[in-house]
């Protein structure tokens, strides 16, 4: 650990009210599973959330799911005081209300043209988040291979339909322009005057929040809960969502004491 890790932790700790405890969603709080519409929150999720939300300032999820999806899966409606910023912040959904702008116009071509894209490739799905669209090849027979195949014709249809590619691992996510989870998070952090920061991520989406943890000059944590195929510079590496909850219990459990 860090001179700097030790040092956000500890004002996180020692200030509770001012701290943001910013997460992902897919692969830091529920596992990486083959069909993302199957993806829950890991068992001890919720109670861990719960308790976490009635002693910092905030906890946000910074997601590129739909907002309300997050909250479905994740069973998190009754959170105190959470905050889901879903699509990589165009959503935000708040004591459940939810807020989000209209549906990008390019999204109809996208949707069309990434069908013909993937016609015939065994393993390769689909998944429509109506702001976004994502293609998958983790169910490929090779899925680096059949990823980087489709970078360029992905891109380009993109391009073509106005909307931005958000890579990440076995996946490919065609998403509005103008917003990553660095702007989502950097706002928020200025919205609630946070004091201390921590955001955990675990793929190539999250490095723009890492970077904005880095960038607010506050005492801040990155943790980084994804596989080591991906080289990220984070201040704390956990195994996955057990190892996330793992942390944010023993932070949880710090705060208490100091209470």
């Amino acid at each position: 650990m860090t001179t700097n890790t030790s040092e956000g932790l500890k004002a996180i700790v020692a200030d509770p009210a001012g701290a943001v405890i910013g997460l992902d969603f897919d692969g830091t709080l529920s596992p990486i599973v083959p069909d993302p519409a199957a993806a829950r929150i890991h068992p001890g999720g919720p109670e861990v959330l719960d308790r976490l939300g009635r002693l910092v300032g905030a906890v946000v999820i910074v997601t590129g799911r739909p907002a309300a999806t997050a909250v479905e899966y994740g069973s998190l409606a009754e959170v105190p005081g959470l905050v889901v910023l879903g699509h990589y912040g165009l959503e935000r959904w708040e004591a459940g209300a939810l807020a989000a702008p209209p549906v990008h116009p390019g999204l109809d071509l996208a949707r069309e043209g990434l069908v013909s894209l993937v016609a015939g490739i065994e393993g390769v799905r689909i998944e429509d988040k109506e702001r976004s669209v994502a293609v998958h090849t983790r169910q490929a027979a090779d899925p680096w291979a059949t990823l980087d195949a489709l970078r360029e014709p992905v891109a380009a249809l993109a391009a073509g339909a106005g909307l931005a590619v958000e890579p990440g691992k076995f996946v490919l996510e065609l998403r509005p322009p103008g917003t990553d989870k660095g702007v989502a998070l950097s706002a928020f952090l200025g919205e609630r005057a946070a004091r201390s920061v921590l955001f955990a991520g675990d793929d190539l989406g999250d490095l723009a929040a890492f970077a904005a943890v880095r960038a607010s000059g506050l005492p801040g944590v990155t943790v980084f809960s994804g596989s080591p195929e991906i080289e990220v510079e984070a201040d704390i590496v956990v195994d996955g969502p057990p190892g996330v909850l793992e942390l944010l219990t023993s932070i949880a459990d710090a705060i208490e004491r100091e209470a």
